[in-house]
């Protein structure tokens, strides 16, 4: 897994540019939990995480409650989520993750970014074998924790048997299965772990090298998706540049 949170590393924090985009895509995964579970975030699993990582991105408080309010109005909009995959330019595999409320928008907005760079959007499934679907919690590590018999024992609940350490912040990061989310969740919080974030990410399993002028143009394809309010993330299989570098 060494590979995986290299990768993870070079891109945290990379995209979602602005601040506002941001607090849109974490506003319609508020609303998408609420619909599912219930406004009260001690009742309701999913949106515990999704308020951890809210704050961890310093998504003001009033913008949290003010989405949550929105979600259980009669008139908010039911939000589906949709992944869009293919292939950008010099070959380099593209997926795209959206939560959007107008199918037919969002497939013509992804369409219309491959069509411009060259690449071709194919169907959905057709690449989902070059990238693994995990989730992530990341979490304070407390003083008295023995990670080795930690992870042993989060692996009965689908975690994965390496972990990325920030000795900086004390946080530890854990990958898993899709599926064991919530057995992850309830796991870390009934073991009195603070979670700062949890979500899902697509991690490439054989990256790519390109060329500065190569990545150049990949990455304009990428900043033009993450431009539309529907797309949550944007995934490559493109070799991050600090990887690259430090192979050469």
């Amino acid at each position: 897994m060494g590979r995986a949170f290299e990768y993870r590393k070079a891109t945290k924090l990379k995209r979602w540019g602005h601040m506002a985009r941001t607090f849109t895509k974490l506003g319609k995964q508020i609303a998408i939990a609420v619909k599912a579970g219930g406004p009260e975030p001690e009742n309701n699993p999913t949106l515990r995480a999704i308020i951890a990582t809210c704050k961890r991105e310093n998504m003001p408080k009033d913008n949290i409650e003010r989405a949550i309010k929105n979600a259980m109005g009669k008139d908010q909009s039911d939000y589906k989520e949709v992944s869009y995959e293919g292939y950008g330019p010099h070959g380099i595999a593209v997926f795209v993750d959206t939560l959007t409320d107008n199918t037919t928008r969002t497939v013509a907005d992804v369409r219309s970014v491959f069509n411009k760079f060259n690449g071709n959007l194919g169907t959905q499934g057709s690449l989902s074998f070059l990238f693994d679907h995990k989730c992530v919690f990341t979490f304070k590590k407390k003083d008295d924790t023995n990670m080795d018999d930690l992870i042993l024992e989060l692996i009965d609940f689908g975690v994965d048997d390496d972990y990325d350490e920030d000795e900086e912040s004390g946080e530890i990061t854990i990958y898993g299965e899709p599926t064991s989310f919530g057995d992850i969740q309830k796991y870390l919080e009934e073991n009195g772990f603070e979670i700062t974030s949890a979500e899902f990410t697509r991690i490439p399993n054989d990256l790519k090298d390109v060329t500065p002028e190569q990545r150049e143009t990949i990455d304009k394809m990428v900043e033009r998706l993450e431009e539309f309010d529907d797309v949550q993330n944007v995934y490559t299989n493109m070799k991050p540049e600090e990887t690259t570098e430090e192979a050469e």
